[in-house]
């Protein structure tokens, strides 16, 4: 399944790159050629935004590069602090008052009383957030002036290097973490016979670390805020080869050394465990192999997920540049195809570091976090935000990335129940805008964001995705069934009879963050079926149904839904064209260029709306979008990276690309991070999500082929991205006309295949590679 894509590359004076590279004596560093896998910097990063990341899905760490201090900012998943917690509100009075309130018109009184009654106040930012671990601080003793510094993140081997030579001595540093040894390896080697002198210190910010220096080894402890929070371990194991080292008190020296290496490992007891018996453990179990081994070790592992993937969306003329100056051109209006392949593979990778089948999900900032009061505490948003994050795992072939969101939605349902029943006096489970590791579900803070019960219906349609995609009915069967099924009870329970229109609808709900102007005058955001929530519900409850036919059973609870979808209230179409946010023409928003397109969640991600099955619906969704942007709309990371979406799904190739470029233009970090601002990985995932919805699509009951292919990546090819069914696509196109094409066919499903104007049907056997020969003949 790799010769299709390698041939492309296979073009005069290309040499395959090696899997991984050691320093070597003498060894220089080419400027990369072949695939876009590497970003690469002529300086160390002058701040966070411009470090390098690695991480294993557990252990994560910025790279700075400094020649003269090293900075290796470190991050555990689990090192959360815990200050609070909220209670649930009882409703079974306030919730029918604020419903009747806003069937009457009373949007400002009923929203009003959902705040005395419903909302309690939000915590403090920094409450119950996310926190760094620390920094490894490498002090070296010559700060000579440095020539031919090269600093690289390898992305097909997750390896970040850094050459340079200083007083006459050429020196590499590797960095990488290791899910296979759950450790960080640092190691830096004096090429042509210098040596490393220097001092290491482990800190962390704020007060109660407990730092001890031994011969070799640096041990930190600490119970996170005085005890509001978890109690965390790490260790610093210092190998050298020659030198000698010894401990000065608050740090580590090393003098006379050839190669220093550094194992680090973390744990907390968040999960029960002992962190410093963890450390110890980790460290033995990582000192059982050398660094070549260790590395050899780190790259099959992590090339088991990465290599499913490849992509090539056009010749760039700007590779020998430094990825911070290629980004700089395009900001300036240079085309540049290859970084949108390297931002792409850069949102693999992301997603691969920071979340993988045993961890936690990726937060808001994945999981590196330099601060102890991050932005929006670095949790899990759920009205869009994590959802975000995990847009491309399935389309791009990290389906076991998909795992730790998918299981974290089953660990919120004890909360989530207390929650529904208390606050709701529905059955089920529910989750609102916001939650952490440790599973709140309750209503809280402004009534502009608080006051969504959505976020558990919207997160479970993510199980029924994964299943769409892989077809594993073990895991729907013993798991993700149970999960969806509460939570739709909980809407099925929630939805109400309007008075007026005799339909269904939510409430009391919201359209997240977004406000509108009352025909009162007042402003509000509280209302009954808004748009989204009506999306959801459609969306959540024909998941349900089809899984339960898959499995063959619930039979009587499907009909329920079914029921229920039959009277659903409609979404509408206002007499300006555009899809109605909220459910009535009089409310008109506050900000017309919000960031949040949240009426457009028909669009995409749900499969709601399509050209084929819904035109009017699909034009409706192109003017929201003309009417947000000429407001200023899309102004955020996140939020142009679903524009990026929106248009892939309308089949507006142009603009689509355009998002891309504004993406790159006003949204990206010097080392691509997303900026939302600040830092906040969701865009790298939506925006790596976007490029992959516009090469294929299969939402709509068949797979398209490049069905929103622009004229700047006329010439391109990639291969292993998925559709759902379980088939796995390469392809290949010149002038935006497809030349190869392999498709295979996992499961053995019906393939429902489309082209241009062209459509097929094939019935297919697992295993089974449909060539475009073949396709070709049916067509």
């Amino acid at each position: 399944m790799r010769k299709l894509f390698y041939k492309a590359f296979l073009l005069p004076g290309f040499v395959l790159p090696a899997l991984f590279c050691t320093c070597t004596d003498q060894e220089k560093v080419p400027v990369s050629t072949g695939p876009e896998v590497e970003l690469w910097y002529d300086a160390p990063a002058a701040d966070w935004n411009e470090a390098l990341p690695v991480g294993n899905g557990r252990l994560g760490a910025m790279v700075f590069g400094g020649t003269s201090k090293e900075r290796i900012q470190l991050n555990e998943e689990s090192v959360w602090c815990r200050q609070g917690s909220y209670i649930d509100s009882d409703g079974t009075e306030a919730i029918p008052q604020v419903r009747q309130m806003l069937f009457d018109g009373l949007y400002k009184e009923a929203q009003d009383l959902a705040v005395e009654k419903l909302l309690q106040k939000r915590m403090p930012g920094g409450t119950n957030a996310y926190q760094t671990l620390g920094d490894i601080m490498i002090t070296y003793d010559d700060s000579s002036e440095v020539t031919a510094y090269r600093r690289s993140l390898r992305l097909d081997s997750a390896l970040v290097r850094v050459n340079y030579t200083k007083s006459g001595n050429d020196y590499c540093r590797e960095v990488f973490s290791s899910a296979a040894r759950n450790v960080i390896i640092f190691r830096e080697k004096a090429v042509n016979g210098g040596r490393i002198n220097c001092t290491i210190q482990l800190t962390r910010p704020g007060e109660g670390e407990v730092v001890m220096y031994g011969e070799n080894q640096i041990s930190m402890k600490q119970h996170v805020e005085n005890g509001q929070g978890v109690l965390l371990g790490a260790g610093v194991k210092v190998v050298h080869i020659e030198g000698h080292i010894h401990s000065l008190g608050d740090r580590l020296e090393v003098h006379g050394a050839h190669s220093l290496e550094l194992r680090v490992v973390a744990s907390t007891d968040y999960s029960g465990n002992e962190p410093c018996e963890d450390c110890e453990a980790c460290l033995a179990q990582s000192m059982e192999c050398n660094f070549s081994r260790a590395l050899e070790e780190h790259v099959k592992e992590y090339q088991g997920y990465f290599d499913r993937v490849a992509i090539n969306l056009g010749n760039s003329n700007t590779r020998h540049l430094p990825t911070n100056e290629r980004l700089d051109l395009v900001k300036r209006g240079k085309a540049d195809p290859g970084l949108a392949a390297l931002y792409f593979n850069y949102g693999r990778y992301l997603l691969i570091r920071s979340s993988r089948p045993g961890t936690l999900p990726a937060n808001l900032q994945g999981i590196w976090n330099e601060h102890l009061e991050p932005p929006w505490n670095s949790d899990y948003h759920i009205n869009i935000n994590l959802q975000m994050n995990y847009w491309p795992a399935e389309i791009t072939n990290l389906s076991e990335c998909h795992l730790p969101y998918l299981e974290f939605m089953g660990a919120l349902r004890e909360s989530g129940r207390k929650t529904a029943s208390t606050t709701y006096n529905c059955r089920g489970w529910v989750a609102h805008h916001t939650t952490d590791v440790w599973h709140q579900t309750q209503l809280f803070g402004s009534p502009s964001w608080g006051m969504w019960p959505m976020g558990a219906a919207w997160s479970c349609t993510h199980i029924w995705e994964h299943y769409l995609f892989t077809g594993d009915t073990t895991f729907l069967r013993d798991y993700g069934y149970d999960v969806m099924r509460e939570a739709a009870l909980f809407m099925s329970d929630f939805l109400v009879e309007h008075p007026r229109t005799g339909k269904l609808v939510t409430g009391p709900s919201l359209s997240p963050e977004n406000r509108f102007a009352t025909p009162a005058g007042d402003t509000a955001a509280i209302n009954m079926g808004p748009a989204m929530d009506m999306q959801i519900v459609w969306h959540l409850f024909t998941s349900v149904i089809e899984a339960g036919k898959v499995l063959e059973t619930d039979q009587e609870f499907g009909e329920l839904l079914q029921s229920q979808l039959d009277q659903l209230a409609p979404v509408e179409i206002g007499s300006d064209g555009r899809i109605l946010e909220w459910s009535e023409e009089g409310l008109v928003e506050v900000e017309p260029g919000h960031r949040h397109i949240s009426h457009l969640y028909g669009l995409y991600p749900s499969p709601q709306y399509n050209w084929a099955d819904t035109p009017e619906y699909m034009e409706a969704a192109e003017k929201v979008l003309d009417y947000r942007l000429q407001h200023g709309g899309g102004h955020t990371g996140w939020s142009r990276a679903w524009m990026i979406n929106f248009y892939a799904r309308l089949k507006d190739a142009d603009q689509a690309h355009h998002h891309v470029q504004k993406l790159f233009e006003k949204s990206t970090h010097p080392n691509l991070f997303d900026n939302h601002p600040p830092f906040q990985i969701d865009g790298n995932f939506g925006g790596t999500a976007g490029i992959a919805e516009m090469l294929l699509q299969s939402h709509a009951g068949y797979i398209e082929l490049l069905p929103t292919l622009p004229e700047a990546w006329k010439d391109g090819e990639v291969s292993g991205l998925m559709a759902r069914g379980g088939f796995q696509v390469d392809m290949a196109w010149e002038e935006s006309k497809l030349v190869e094409l392999q498709i295979l066919s996992k499961l053995g499903n019906t393939l429902e295949l489309r082209y241009g104007t062209s459509e097929m049907q094939l019935a297919t056997t697992p295993g089974q590679v449909i060539t475009l020969e073949e396709v070709l003949k049916v067509l």
